[in-house]
């Protein structure tokens, strides 16, 4: 029987590198997106792939529809194994005196409560069934402080204390739960900054030692490794994916 994953916010960058990643080992893989659109574009890249994928329309803030999702795929696929909590937004960009109070509230509602929601309904489903992986998008923001993103730092320290307080939680129950911490990573978003002229890809890369970005696809591969039994040891690990930023 094929293990089954959610991977919230699955349709594009490194949710949509984890569900290809997931799906190409045999899992059962669950993407959802606020957009419903999404479905059908996703779906046919699956198909172009030679893979499968189910999809859920999902606002990652409003509690009642994480818990029916998780639902949902239990009652579709008769067990979760494992949730991906991906989904998360980044807004504004200054110094604190200068940023808006709402900004903070959605980053709040969608980075930590989005979080929250995933990781409680998931692991009640995981319970009934002996347990199960969570794996957190983490950032090198919720390691760190930089600049003119106290907001989301405060948002990002919080997916990490989520995920070091629930692994305690759960560890002698089967459930292991970790996070990765990317540093800046090639998406479309990331491209959308650079053709803006908010910054440039050298001068991104320069704040990693190893002077480059990273690839969706080296995410998606660290959170295999989480969230597999190629994993049985690590629970509590924010695990940096940085090109060296948290090395210096």
């Amino acid at each position: 029987m094929n293990k089954t994953v959610i991977i919230t916010g699955g349709t594009t960058g490194i949710g949509k590198a984890t569900a290809l990643h997931f799906a190409k080992n045999d899992y059962n893989v669950v993407v959802t997106s606020r957009d419903a659109k999404k479905e059908t574009e996703i779906v046919s890249e699956f198909k172009h792939n030679g893979l499968e994928v189910t999809f859920f329309p999902l606002d990652v803030t409003n509690e009642e529809q994480v818990a029916s999702v998780i639902s949902k795929t239990v009652e579709k696929f008769g067990k979760l194994d494992s949730i991906v909590n991906n989904s998360g937004i980044s807004l504004g960009g200054a110094e604190l005196a200068d940023t808006n109070s709402d900004d903070l509230k959605q980053m709040l509602d969608t980075n930590v409560m989005g979080v929250y929601y995933g990781m409680k309904y998931a692991i009640k489903a995981m319970l009934k069934t002996g347990g199960g992986t969570v794996v957190n998008l983490a950032s090198i923001a919720g390691i760190n402080g930089l600049y003119a993103t106290a907001q989301y730092n405060a948002s990002k320290h919080a997916v990490v204390g989520l995920t070091k307080g629930a692994a305690i939680d759960y560890a002698t129950q089967g459930i292991r739960i970790n996070a990765v911490a990317p540093g800046a990573i090639k998406t479309s978003v990331f491209q959308s900054a650079l053709d803006a002229g908010t910054y440039t890809e050298e001068s991104i890369a320069s704040i990693h030692p190893m002077n480059k970005l990273g690839e969706v696809e080296d995410i998606a591969k660290a959170i295999y490794f989480l969230a597999s039994d190629e994993n049985t040891f690590m629970t509590g690990t924010i695990l940096n994916i940085d090109g060296g930023y948290n090395a210096k």
